[in-house]
């Protein structure tokens, strides 16, 4: 192809830098938020306190103790039907923890769409604190004279 001919891709005008960086960056949160949804959808839908929908948790199936995420989809499903006191009884854990997931969900939306560089890492005092946060409380719930309300 010669300069003279026409040629439609080298003659479009070229998007403005910000604009398409943006949009590449709200792919992340936009793509979590559908996949979340839908999951809420089909747990909402489909009720996980009916036996043969979803499978047992793997490590109450092999060990017999609770999980730290033991009671999980009843609680969101619980959620999704606006009963908070259900989901309490279900997953204290996980009820504490919802708002802080949609306030980060937030907060990576707000990031990615003024262009700011996303955080990738907490804090190392923040991580360890989690982490012996959910395995004391996966402890503390498979000791019924301990914490018999912890039970899913």
């Amino acid at each position: 192809m010669t300069r003279t001919e026409h040629d439609p891709v080298a003659d479009a005008a070229p998007a403005p830098q910000g604009t398409t960086s943006r949009s590449r960056a709200l792919v992340g949160p936009v793509v979590a938020a559908v996949g979340t949804v839908g999951a809420l959808a089909v747990l909402a839908a489909v009720d996980p306190n009916s036996p043969g929908h979803y499978p047992t948790c793997p490590f109450l199936f092999l060990t017999g103790w609770y999980c730290p995420g033991c009671g999980s989809l009843r609680a969101l499903h619980d959620l999704t039907q606006l009963d908070v006191a259900g989901a309490w009884g279900m997953n204290p854990l996980l009820v504490l923890a919802v708002p802080f997931v949609v306030a980060s969900w937030f907060a990576w939306l707000l990031r990615s769409a003024r262009g700011r560089p996303q955080r990738r890492t907490l804090p190392a005092g923040v991580i360890v604190a989690l982490l012996v946060l959910v395995v004391a409380y996966g402890v503390c719930r498979n000791i019924p004279a301990l914490a018999p309300w912890l039970a899913p």
